[in-house]
């Protein structure tokens, strides 16, 4: 996990994800079943790889009981951390 200026902590959604599926004992192939999903997204999301979508939140509000809105929220969250790294960066070089 990491702060964002704010000193809000923001982290990828699939850490939290993952964070959710231990505490549940719930695999990520059990996840995609429940989900309708393809164990490959579920294992994306979990690894950063992809983002989670509306659709997928939806999915995941009613397979975990957290709102789609939360995952949204985690997923907005990460981007606009790495949108203001990238103009950091930016800034930095030029």
């Amino acid at each position: 996990m990491a702060t964002d200026d704010s000193g809000t902590w923001t982290a990828h959604p699939g850490e939290f994800l993952a964070e959710e599926l231990a505490a549940r004992g719930m695999s990520q192939a059990e996840l995609a079943r429940r989900t309708g999903r393809s164990a490959r997204l579920i294992n994306d999301i979990i690894r950063g790889k992809r983002q989670i979508t509306e659709e997928v939140a939806l999915d995941l509000e009613q397979v975990l009981g957290a709102p789609a809105e939360f995952w949204l929220r985690l997923e907005l969250q990460h981007r606009l951390r790495l949108a203001r790294q990238r103009r950091q960066q930016a800034a930095a070089a030029g």
